[in-house]
């Protein structure tokens, strides 16, 4: 059963129906879901919820499909923790990382708006699917549509990261590299999305690809359980996860499944691509789009579709948004994994970063609940660190060659040292 009504316009309100739309033809704002909320709240309870499959699809009644899932059945239900290591050296009481390096197929959040679009663009009718991607996209793109039984055809930056190029084209899909930057892929995209039948998750089956994120913030709340977090800290490219994490923090409150929501969203980006950031500071509605230039090429998207949505629910929460460097964001890649044991990309290195920047000026204080958005794997955007993280030491096979290596050079502390 679907609680869709059909899709709306998120400026003029004018309706539309469930179908491969994602501009208003009226006022060319862009369109989204329109739920029957009072149905969903007769058919949802924690218990039901707390019932269905550890995947995306516990969420089954506020995603926009009409019939039963169809890709994406291990996706999501990934670990949310008390980062204790992290929060000692932040100083934190309450520090949780929610880590989507680890969500299936392809250790990224994506896997969650691409189940969601999959099994939509199947519903209506597609056989070929498309992306325009900044690489972790592209990945799941590639691997679920595979799985599917789907066409599929791959749009991503000519210099994208060579872990993400591998991990798409291992896929076998119809990779298509684009000398420019997101910005220039996403506009060809948007013509050829005009001229072919294929569905383009992030174009013109956006509104339901969109809803996917939504799951993030919903399983923040049931692992927290059945509140929200006082802080979140969400990494931000196009927007929409933020917005989405916003909003379904809203719907849980909307259907009484948590008390409050009451949590500050902040956004994390890089300064080499940061045009929220900028608007915020500018206490400007309008963002200046800017030319990407930084490690965090996940991020690099100069023109965010949701940035004016994302400053809205920024505002809205009483959060802010906030930039850090691309040494920051190596630094926050190694503080993580020194800490936690996390391995994660650039994206989370921003998030951890921003994080500790906003923990040490007093926006976030130290004493109440804070979560730190990890959206993808290391592996794949190793460039980053490869030349930060130092190299092994070389001995020959020997305990003599061993000892003088480990001892007189590596500076190890005398306690490790203790003999049998």
């Amino acid at each position: 059963m679907s609680y869709v009504k059909g899709l709306k316009c998120r400026e003029c309100h004018r309706l539309y129906p469930t179908e491969a739309l994602y501009v208003c033809e009226f006022c060319f704002g862009s369109l989204e879901v329109d739920y029957d909320y009072d149905r969903i709240k007769a058919a949802v309870s924690r218990e039901k919820i707390e019932k269905g499959p550890k995947s995306i699809w516990r969420y089954r009644d506020l995603l926009p499909i009409d019939g039963a899932p169809t890709v994406g059945f291990h996706a999501g239900f990934t670990p949310l923790f008390r980062a204790e290591n992290l929060g000692r050296e932040l100083g934190m009481k309450e520090l949780y990382l929610k880590d989507d390096s680890v969500c299936h197929p392809t250790l990224s959040f994506k896997d969650r708006v691409v189940a969601v679009a999959l099994t939509k663009a199947k519903e209506l009718g597609f056989s070929t699917v498309a992306c325009a991607s900044t690489g972790n996209l592209a990945g799941s793109v590639s691997a679920q549509a595979a799985w599917a039984g789907l066409n599929r055809f791959i749009f991503i930056p000519a210099d994208l990261e060579l872990g993400k190029v591998v991990g798409s084209l291992t896929y076998a899909p119809n990779l298509v590299a684009v000398e420019g930057n997101y910005d220039d892929v996403n506009r060809l995209c948007a013509e050829i999305a005009a001229r072919y039948r294929w569905a383009f998750v992030n174009i013109n089956i956006r509104p339901y690809y969109a809803e996917g994120s939504k799951t993030y913030g919903y399983e923040v709340m049931e692992q927290l359980g059945w509140k929200t977090p006082r802080h979140v800290v969400v990494p931000v490219a196009s927007g929409s996860l933020l917005v989405k994490i916003w909003k379904a923090f809203n719907e849980f409150k909307k259907l009484g499944l948590v008390d409050e929501a009451d949590s500050k969203i902040y956004a994390a980006q890089a300064e080499g691509c940061s045009p929220v950031v900028t608007a915020f500071r500018e206490k400007s509605d309008i963002l200046k789009p800017v030319k990407p230039k930084t490690i965090a090429k996940s991020l690099a998207i100069g023109n965010p579709a949701d940035g004016p949505y994302a400053l809205d629910a920024i505002k809205a929460s009483g959060g802010r948004a906030e930039c850090v460097t691309d040494p920051e964001i190596i630094e926050g890649i190694k503080i993580l994994a020194r800490t936690e044991g996390i391995f994660t990309e650039t994206a989370g290195g921003v998030t951890v970063a921003t994080a500790k920047k906003l923990i040490e000026t007093g926006a976030i204080p130290k004493h109440e609940s804070c979560v730190i958005c990890v959206t993808g794997n290391g592996l794949k955007t190793q460039e980053a660190v490869s030349e930060h993280i130092g190299k092994p030491y070389q001995i020959k096979p020997t305990v003599e060659s061993f000892e003088k290596t480990l001892r007189t050079e590596a500076k190890i502390k005398e306690d490790v040292w203790q003999t049998r």
